[in-house]
């Protein structure tokens, strides 16, 4: 029986096998075990039953032809494996991206439209969010698809507003086609100038809101951020040439990655790998630092430090014993039969930059109406004008039907969320129903609404994969393309789900920033 300074008796600590600490670590231990053995014994049934079919898993297919030909994408006759997947992995990307913005403007819409006074705005919104959220989202592609194959056939009098031998816009069976800004090879210097008008449109928005917390003026930011992105656009266009010497830049880097030897790249990545290992581990123990030192560990956050400093070690062994990893990384050793690593990366960039694109007469967008081709059935020309497909666009309009639905649902949560004194004070100052809501109502609710916005996100990018059931030219479509002709099922199924989990990480991890962003900082 032990006895503190004040003679009170300690409660006796209770046998290993009986304390709750280490009955809890044992659990975590023998889980993460199951699972491993589960995985190596199904990876070793997979080597088993491949090697009974005389088959291999390989990615040599990457750098190989595939002899596939894509209904959409800046490449429709890819000539090899990884050019056929970067053409689906960018569809993707492309639909995901449009189709949230669209879908955020249309449920924001849908959302303020339910709760207005007007009876028939309000009603017609109730049946379209009742009706919409009930349908499965593959009915609803298929049913656009169905709709958009009855328009008529194309010829130039299916054309609106005609000009001449041409028109502004087309729609048809075989798709629409409308004016566009097409990129020329010099789009690439006009983005470089553009990001640094991005850049000092920031500055020009901290200052306008300084402007307007001082009640020194006017601070109109809106219209000074739009005025600075104006003027980068203007000045990128007349002098995107100025960029030309990135070129030089570009290839002197790329030299750098071909010329360093491997060991440097293998200090240099393990370096920053042990930093990130510890960047972690002291920003939790940063949380739990008071002025009498560091309170108490609980169980998740001797996992997280433990478990960042195993990663991290593990991480720097790998690196610092297989040299051929920092190799491919580095673009000096090949991957799957093709070298792409930084040195290669670096090569294409230059290649943007080159001494004959430094011509300030190419104007780094080329506007032009849609065209069509001669002959016997008339088809529209890529490349002029804007086109989108059938499958594209019927894809593309189910999911931003569908997913502003859910959109709009949680913005109007989070507009009956907002207090309802907020909005009788801004009526109180003079402000209109319009001022209201984009100064102080949506403000507030989007603070509330972002991270169920944010799963609508991540829903809309999964639900892309569903292009397969109108044949639109996505990840998932061309992959299993490119199996059915390689055979190579299990590297494809591999690309899938890398891609879709760094894919849905990524949106996640920009949702959790702006959403530590708006949120409220207490005192």
């Amino acid at each position: 029986m032990a006895l503190d300074q004040d003679g009170i008796i300690l409660p006796e600590k209770p046998p290993f096998y009986r304390d709750l600490r280490i009955i809890k670590w044992i659990a975590q231990l023998a889980a993460l075990g199951v699972v491993a053995f589960v995985g190596w014994l199904l990876a070793t049934q997979l080597q088993h039953n491949l090697a009974i079919q005389g088959k291999e898993i390989s990615f040599v297919f990457l750098s190989k032809p595939v002899g596939i030909t894509l209904s959409d994408g800046f490449n429709t006759t890819p000539t090899s494996g990884m050019q056929a997947l970067a053409v689906g992995i960018t569809n993707t990307l492309r639909v995901t991206a449009s189709g949230i913005i669209a879908a955020i403007l249309l449920g924001t819409l849908l959302g303020v439209a339910r709760l207005s006074d007007n009876w028939i705005v309000s009603r017609a919104s109730t049946i379209y969010v009742e009706t919409i959220r009930n349908i499965p989202v593959l009915v609803q592609i298929v049913f656009w698809q169905v709709l958009l194959r009855g328009l008529g056939p194309l010829t130039l009098e299916s054309g609106i507003f005609n000009v001449g031998d041409k028109a502004v816009f087309y729609a048809s069976a075989k798709g629409l086609s409308f004016p566009w800004f097409n990129p020329t090879d010099t789009r690439w210097q006009w983005v470089v100038i553009f990001a640094i008008g991005i850049y000092a449109a920031k500055r020009v928005y901290a200052w306008r809101i300084g402007v307007q917390e001082a009640g020194t003026g006017e601070a109109r930011v809106g219209t000074w951020v739009l005025l600075s992105l104006a003027v980068a656009g203007i000045i990128g266009w007349y002098a995107h040439a100025l960029t030309g010497f990135m070129h030089h830049v570009f290839l002197f880097t790329a030299g750098l990655f071909e010329t360093v030897p491997i060991i440097v790249y293998q200090l240099l990545i393990s370096a920053i790998v042990a930093y990130v290992a510890y960047r972690v581990v002291r920003a939790r123990l940063n949380l739990l630092e008071t002025p009498n030192g560091y309170g108490k560990f609980s169980d998740d956050d001797w996992y997280r430090i433990i478990a960042a400093s195993i990663v991290g070690l593990l991480v720097v062994i790998l690196f610092m014993t297989q040299a051929g990893i920092s190799a491919a990384i580095a673009g000096q050793e090949d991957v799957a039969g093709t070298f792409m690593g930084f040195q290669q990366l670096f090569e294409i960039f230059a290649s943007k930059f080159g001494p004959g694109l430094a011509d300030s007469s190419i104007p780094p967008f080329d506007p032009n109406l849609p065209v069509l081709s001669e002959g016997t059935f008339a088809n529209m020309v890529g490349g002029v004008g804007k086109v989108f497909t059938i499958q594209f666009f019927a894809l593309w309009l189910g999911l931003v039907v569908y997913t502003a639905v859910f959109i709009g649902e949680a913005v109007r949560a989070g507009v009956l969320a907002v207090a309802k004194g907020q909005s009788e004070a801004g009526l109180a100052v003079g402000l209109r129903r319009g001022q209201l809501l984009r100064m102080i109502v949506l403000p507030q609710a989007f603070r509330i609404v972002l991270p169920p916005i944010g799963n609508q996100f991540l829903n809309l990018f999964k639900n892309s994969s569903l292009a397969i059931a109108v044949g639109f030219s996505d990840i998932v479509q061309v992959g299993q393309t490119v199996f059915n002709q390689t055979g190579q099922s299990i590297p494809i199924f591999l690309v899938w789900m890398l891609f879709y989990s760094i894919g849905s990480l990524s949106l996640s991890s920009i949702v959790n920033y702006y959403n530590r962003k708006l949120a409220l900082v207490e005192r």
